[in-house]
């Protein structure tokens, strides 16, 4: 059935049938999806606050000026918004290198701590690269550690099994990206956002993020944000309830999704990921260095050729997302929690991270 006609089928779980459709690899049918590159139909222009982020602080960002971002809505869904690459050249590499050589260092949390001596998950990015700078296209190869990496939790990690926050299971939350997460947030119209914790993803193309609501954080007035980087994919938001079809949209590298208002407790996934569109091994918005001359106190910082060089051969087939949020509105503490211990940070790697081997779609909680 084409995915027209699950959408206007609603009843039990509409949600789910939308999501098995897309996670079809055969799914050919995509003229449902939208495409923020050529908006129309539901898509709206999304008036941003230009005032509330200077071109020097955008600037030291990584990003182009509020006054040049694209920045799109949809009819339906109040408080969502889809910035289409803000991106200054180049800077999108400081990111994934971040992702990929810094932030899984510890003391911050990650998937692979579940099933290794914590000897074993150092410098998880030392341990990978020559495989990774010599990986060929034969798939079974053996694996690297960095390919092994489904996720990574920054600020206040999150409990996967009490599905909460909690004040002693904290570490400083990365500065560079506390900042862009500020910039992004006040030309939004969310000024003094504090970013307090980060979820991030590490997709390959058999990868899904099931079916979920992002409800543990205290304070649901500060919005979600999602930065998206690599190859592309299927993005389904629905509604309040999973008996609502969901409306599909492209994600790309250097997108940038913000679910505020309304749209910040509703039921949303990612069923699949998809080559980026333009036939190439990776997007050209990852093809540029960056300029030699970065703005005084930018928090962008160069990339060694031969980082960069891991960082490609790693997005060849993988896409990585970034979600941040803050957990607690200004002064709010956590509430007293007996017998908690701080452990347990992590489900299994397939009850997060859905890959095409699974029997069911379990829903997450991220």
């Amino acid at each position: 059935m084409a995915a027209a006609a699950l959408t206007r089928e609603g009843g039990e779980d509409a949600f789910r049938r939308l999501f098995r459709f897309y996670r079809q690899r055969d799914a050919s049918d995509l003229r449902g999806v939208v495409d923020f590159s050529a908006p129309g139909g539901q898509v709206v222009r999304s008036q941003l606050s230009i005032s509330s982020v200077s071109d020097q602080d955008a600037y030291r960002a990584g990003l182009q000026p509020v006054s040049q971002w694209k920045a799109y809505g949809l009819s339906g869904y109040p408080g969502f918004i889809f910035i289409s690459n803000p991106f200054l050249p180049g800077c999108q590499r400081h990111w994934v290198k971040q992702c990929l050589k810094l932030y899984p260092e510890k003391p911050n949390v990650c998937n692979l701590d579940l099933h290794m001596a914590p000897e074993k998950t150092v410098d998880l990015w030392g341990q990978s690269k020559e495989r990774l700078r010599r990986k060929g296209s034969n798939k079974c190869e053996p694996r690297s550690l960095l390919e092994k990496l489904r996720w990574v939790t920054l600020g206040y990690h999150y409990n996967w099994d009490t599905k909460k926050y909690s004040a002693n299971h904290h570490t400083p939350f990365p500065s560079d990206l506390a900042f862009l997460s500020e910039q992004v947030a006040a030309a939004c119209g969310f000024r003094g956002f504090q970013a307090q914790a980060g979820i991030l993803n590490y997709y390959h193309f058999d990868s899904s993020l099931g079916i979920h609501v992002d409800e543990s954080e205290l304070d649901h007035s500060r919005p979600l944000l999602s930065f998206s980087f690599g190859q592309s994919s299927i993005f389904l938001l629905g509604g309040l309830k999973r008996e609502e079809a969901p409306t599909a949209m492209f994600m790309h590298s250097g997108d940038i999704m913000v679910m505020s208002g309304f749209s910040r407790l509703l039921y949303h996934a990612v069923p699949r990921v998809l080559p980026n569109p333009e036939g190439t091994a990776l997007p050209s918005c990852l093809d540029q260095a960056l300029p030699s001359d970065l703005p005084i106190g930018s928090v962008i910082e160069h990339s060694s050729d031969e980082d960069w060089q891991v960082c490609a051969k790693y997005l060849q087939s993988s896409r990585i997302n970034m979600t941040i949020r803050q957990v607690l509105a200004e002064g709010q503490k956590f509430p007293e929690e007996s017998g908690t211990n701080g452990k347990g940070e992590a489900p299994s790697e397939d009850s997060h991270h859905e890959n095409s081997k699974a029997k069911r779609h379990k829903p997450n909680t991220v």
